[in-house]
This record gives structure tokens, sequence and C-alpha cells, in this order.
């Protein structure tokens, strides 16, 4: 028998069933948890079982001309390299997969004008839809795929209300860490690293500065150094402070590889951490446990932004109307605003 005859098709599985080929189809391709919508949870185990022994294999191509999608996706990061969002692209990654879909991703290394190259290009591979997770807070392009009637969500940062997000609440972050700094009687704060375009800088340092000022503290502008979300980018402000004569007791920063950066220049300035400067950081990467010295830091749940972001995807394409989704933060104490007692 040649491997064209051998092939497995929906009709042969309805027929050993006994039931109708579109229920066998709508079945095989929907997620497990929407299977029981077509039928019975027996008739549903019995498809499925069939399916496995008789060695059918899903056509994808022919269901992208049954259903005019791809069921691909298109992710668009600064750089996935970066711990946090190479663990949304998992959680991404995840959901997609449980929808029978799959994501493609692409860097733009935060330029606008790649982003918009990159993202074009995805679209040029016929894509259902966009997941952006290097969204800027004041993005035109966004615009424009909106006008051009394009399916997108945005992770990890959002830009304003307008457009559907998954994200956490960067705000209450922000206002966790300044908490926890004055609970600790740390009275002269300062922030190093972080984007101002991404709204994962500027709802951190808005939320922090907020907590200060309700306890008749001022944060300086002059206080607040920003730069890349990564150790070179929290060293360079940690160094711009120290250079203009600033001594802090307490540094925040948005994003834990800087915060690690800044304890370094901290040390090679002969200062003490937490005795002299207490230090937090953001998102619990896992290097943050495992320092000399741990890092206290905001925990960011990045793996369920991912699964979330693909979710409110994959609901605009079913023609639903979602809401966008803030995921709550936590704060994980430890030693490098404690001490090692």
């Amino acid at each position: 028998m040649n491997a064209k005859a051998r092939r497995v098709t929906l009709r042969m599985i309805a027929d050993e069933v006994g039931v109708d080929v579109s229920t066998v189809s709508r079945v095989i391709n929907s997620p497990a948890s929407e299977a029981s919508r077509w039928a019975s949870p027996s008739v549903v185990e019995r498809i499925k079982d069939v399916a496995i022994s008789s060695g059918y294999k899903r056509n994808p191509h022919a269901a992208s001309l049954r259903t005019n999608r791809s069921e691909f996706v298109g992710v668009l990061v600064p750089r996935l390299q970066d711990f946090v969002l190479a663990t949304v692209f998992e959680g991404i990654e995840e959901s997609a997969s449980k929808h029978n879909f799959s994501a493609f991703v692409a860097n733009s290394l935060d330029l606008p004008d790649l982003h918009r190259k990159r993202a074009e290009s995805l679209l040029d591979r016929r894509v259902d839809g966009l997941i952006i997770g290097d969204a800027h807070y004041k993005e035109p392009y966004l615009d424009e795929l909106d006008k051009r009637g394009i399916p997108f969500v945005l992770v990890n940062r959002h830009a304003g209300t307008r457009y559907l997000s998954a994200t956490t609440d960067d705000v209450l972050g922000g206002e966790l860490a300044a908490e926890h700094l004055l609970s600790l009687g740390r009275t002269q704060p300062c922030v190093v690293g972080g984007q101002r375009f991404a709204s994962t800088f500027r709802d951190r340092v808005r939320g922090f500065r907020s907590i200060y000022r309700e306890a008749g503290i001022d944060i300086p502008d002059t206080h607040v150094i920003d730069g890349p979300f990564d150790a070179a980018g929290g060293r360079c402000a940690m160094e711009t402070l120290l250079d203009q004569g600033v001594r802090p007791d307490a540094i925040f920063a948005p994003n834990d590889f800087a915060a690690i950066a800044a304890m370094g220049v901290l040390r090679e300035r002969g200062f003490e951490v937490p005795d002299d400067v207490a230090v937090v950081g953001y998102n619990d990467t896992p290097l943050a446990t495992e320092l000399t010295l741990p890092l206290t830091t905001i925990c960011s749940p990045m793996h369920e932004m991912g699964v979330q972001g693909f979710e409110l995807l994959w609901r605009r394409l079913e023609g639903q109307d979602p809401a966008s989704i803030r995921l709550v933060p936590r704060l994980a104490a430890r030693a490098s605003t404690l001490g090692r007692g």
C-alpha cells in the first residue's frame, strides 16, 4: 500500500466512530478545554483514541483554507536574550500551542523604525495577529495598525488605556518598593536604569515617587537617572549619580540587572549594601536569589503575562471583546535591604 493510500482522513475517523465528519473536525481542531462543546465526553475520547491509533496527522494548510487563518502569530520584543521577554515568550508559546497556533518572534532592539520593519515582515507572512512586547508609550505605528484593522495585543508594556494589553500593575510594584524602603527608614532614595519611553519605567517610577511624596519626601528629577533596561544601564546611571555628588541611602532600579550592576558600583566606591545603601530591583529573575547578597525585588508574573497576552489575542480573533489584564506584583524582601541577619 503506497503512502497516499495509507493517509488517514477525517472521513475515515468519522465512519469508524459513527459521527458526522464535521464533528470530528471540530473536536480535533479545538483546544482540549473546548472539545466538549461539540460532542459528549465519551465521543470526544473515542474520536481522539481513533485519531491516535490510526496515525492521523492534521493538515494545517487545509485548516488554513477552511478558516481563512494561518494559525501563526507574530511576536515583537526588544531583545529575546532579555530574560524577562524570553520568559514572556515562553508563556505565549505555551498558550498558543494549546490553541493549535505557532508563534514567530522578531527583535526590534527598541528602535521604532526597526519595530515597523519587523512587524510588516511578520504581517507579510500572513500572521493572524501581533503580540507586541516593545511598545513605546506614544507610538503612531500602533494607531496605524489599529486603523488597518490588524488584531494586536500589547504585553509587558502598555500604551495607555486605548489598546488591549496584558501587563503587571507596575504602579503598584513601584509603590511596594517605596513602602518597603520607607519602613526601613530610608528617606534619600534615587532611581537608576530604565527608559522613559517604556510604560514599565514610567509606571514603576510614578508609583515609587507617589509613596514618597505622600510621606512628605519629594524625589527630584536629578535623582532619577534613566538608561537601558540592563546591567550596563544600571552601572552608568549609578556612576552618574555618585559622580554628581549624590549620596542616597536607597536605590530603586526598575530592572534586576540594573540593580545588580548598581550594587557593584556601590561596592567599588566604598559603600556597604544595605548598611549604607539599600537596593531594590524589579522582576525577580533567578539570579536575584543566587547572589552573594540576595536582591530584594518586585516579583512580576512574567510567564503568566505571556499566557494571558496570547489568550487576549485569541479571544479577539474569535470575535470577542476582552478587557486588558493587569497582573498583581509582590515584594520579595531579601538581604540587599534587610541585611544578612
